[in-house]
């Protein structure tokens, strides 16, 4: 027995070495236990046991596909669990991706279709229902006011919390919300209610790119029976299953670009052979417009994008953890930090593998024109 173990130890070192680290995407099924969430008007659904069917199957699909991946659930079974609690099993897992499973209802029973929302402000007031709703687990805890210091999810004036926040990992959550939207909307035809923003706690104190999805409304009657089947099940996995392969493999997506360029260039050198063997041309001048063009591929044409802030950051500001040499460009209410101005891809994606260590979620970017320093 204790040379299986030993040989059991020896074969984990060997496929997971030390210091590398798996990608990990954590999956909560929202609701929960004594917490019902959205219960549906006609065949009596609860949204608890909706979001933990689904969760249970996503994260089964992401398994199968990707063993490398480690895939966390905050729960899988029926239990309770504080919405602090989802956030802190997100950070001890230093998780790369968070993926909130949840379903909707409305007051309005012709209320359809699926949406996802990201932690934000923008139209907050509009959204401010639902992030209420989902908030107000909050108050079936003990103790509550302690634990969320003071946070009233009942309260308008308790989302100030939410304009206030910095929330670096804004532009991946974004991405992978529009590509969870255009699956739903895409493949499995449904009612586009879009990507919104709305203040969300358990968004709020996680530390990765996170997404909440509400899967369509149980208070509509064929959303309710789509919800309950098993066909409309699988087609919501497929669809967040088939935005997580897309979010997951953009390295690889490049690797394969970079090989078709180096089958490009082999063809290249083939022909430039053929030429060699053809009577020599004069040389022709380098035109100005084609030197022009040279120095500008040498020009930098890309950067590392750290996080994005609501304010302009002094330089010895403890959100920069001391990095020297940042600059940011402007877009709408938000300020984007970068960093390092590199000549190609491979550079700045080297750069970024060292700075995910300080600036965990950062990513490269084309360099933008107007940057400020």
């Amino acid at each position: 027995m204790r040379n299986i173990f030993r040989f059991l130890v020896l074969l984990s070192l060997l496929v997971f070495p030390a210091g590398l680290s798996a990608f990990t995407v954590v999956i909560d099924a929202g609701h929960g236990g004594k917490d019902y969430g959205a219960i549906g008007h006609y065949l009596k659904l609860q949204e608890k046991n909706l979001n933990l069917d689904v969760s249970l199957r996503l994260a089964s699909k992401i398994r199968t596909a990707y063993p490398e991946v480690n895939v966390v659930l905050t729960r899988s079974t029926d239990i309770f669990i504080p919405l602090q609690e989802r956030a802190n099993i997100v950070n001890r897992n230093n998780a790369d991706l968070f993926i909130c499973i949840h379903t909707n209802s409305a007051e309005s029973r012709s209320a359809y279709g699926a949406e996802v929302y990201i932690l934000g402000t923008e139209k907050m007031e509009k959204n401010l229902d639902v992030a209420m709703r989902e908030n107000s687990v909050i108050k079936l805890e003990a103790d509550y006011q302690t634990t969320y210091q003071g946070f009233d999810p009942n309260s308008i004036d308790s989302y100030i919390i939410f304009e206030l926040m910095q929330n670096r990992y804004m532009d991946n959550s974004l991405r992978f919300a529009t590509m969870v939207q255009q699956r739903f909307v895409g493949d499995n035809n449904r009612s586009d209610r879009g990507v919104r923003q709305a203040g969300f706690w358990v968004l709020l104190k996680s530390a990765c790119p996170s997404v909440l999805v509400e899967m369509g409304f149980v208070s509509n009657k064929e959303e309710e029976k789509y919800l309950g089947s098993d066909k409309g099940k699988r087609e919501i996995t497929d669809a967040i299953f088939n935005a997580f392969a897309a979010y997951y493999q953009p390295e690889q997506k490049s690797e394969n670009k970079t090989e078709q360029k180096s089958e490009n260039k082999a063809e290249q050198k083939s022909e430039q052979q053929l030429e060699k063997d053809q009577p020599a041309q004069p040389e022709a001048a380098t035109s100005e417009p084609a030197k022009k063009e040279t120095a500008k591929q040498e020009q930098p044409r890309f950067t590392v994008q750290l996080f994005a802030s609501r304010k302009v950051l002094k330089k010895n500001d403890s959100e920069l953890k001391g990095l020297k040499g940042c600059f940011y460009v402007r877009r709408g209410e938000w300020y984007k930090y970068m960093y390092g101005e590199f000549a190609t891809e491979e550079k700045a994606k080297e750069e970024c593998k060292k700075l995910d260590k300080q600036f965990k979620g950062c990513f490269v970017v084309p360099l933008p024109d107007d940057i400020h320093k």
